[in-house]
């Protein structure tokens, strides 16, 4: 997937977790790989306003929610540091795209972790 914003193409995602060892690479990368999707998605459907993005990402965070048995399965968890980490690249993502005013919580509303 090609990405064009040039902020998203210099952003290492998830940078907090790949730097500690607690949370497994391998899938710490499946999570990167959502926020480059998420970003895909925003790009090709270009949402127009804040209902829209919440949409984008609320199926990101639903894919994100699928990843917990997978962090479990490695011995680790979505926790706290995790949860601040991802909801951070989430917020990132909405101010590249130009939604600085969107609502940190709202964009992950759907989150289990």
């Amino acid at each position: 997937m090609v990405i064009g914003n040039q902020r998203i193409q210099e952003h290492a995602f998830l940078r907090g977790l790949h730097a500690d060892g607690y949370y497994p690479d391998h899938v710490v990368d499946r999570g990167r790989d959502v926020l480059i999707g998420l970003c895909g998605r925003i790009e090709a459907e270009r949402p127009a306003d804040l209902a829209a993005l919440y949409a984008l990402t609320e199926a990101a965070t639903e894919e994100f929610n699928a990843l917990e048995a997978e962090f479990e399965a490695a011995g680790s968890e979505i926790e706290t540091v995790a949860r601040e980490v991802i909801a951070e690249d989430f917020r990132f993502v909405a101010s590249a795209y130009g939604f600085g005013d969107a609502d940190g919580e709202a964009l992950i509303a759907t989150r289990e972790w």
